[in-house]
């Protein structure tokens, strides 16, 4: 099995972490962790197992001066 790195929910991109979760459970708690720490969260299954997806915006741009 070979998920996704990333999906595009909504116009949003979301970034898969790497993991696979046995049970939505374990997903879910994963998830919420995330989301403590300020990421927006997506939950995707793939073959049985549960995949977290994630995203952050930026709060400040970054300008490059020459």
């Amino acid at each position: 099995m070979s998920p996704n790195l990333s999906m595009i929910r909504d116009g949003k991109k979301f970034m898969w972490d790497g993991q696979l979760y046995d049970n939505k459970e374990a997903a879910l708690h994963a998830a919420q962790s995330y989301q403590d720490d300020g990421f927006q969260i997506q939950i995707g299954e793939d073959g049985g197992k549960f995949l977290v997806y994630s995203r952050r915006t930026a709060k400040e741009g970054v300008v490059a001066t020459q």
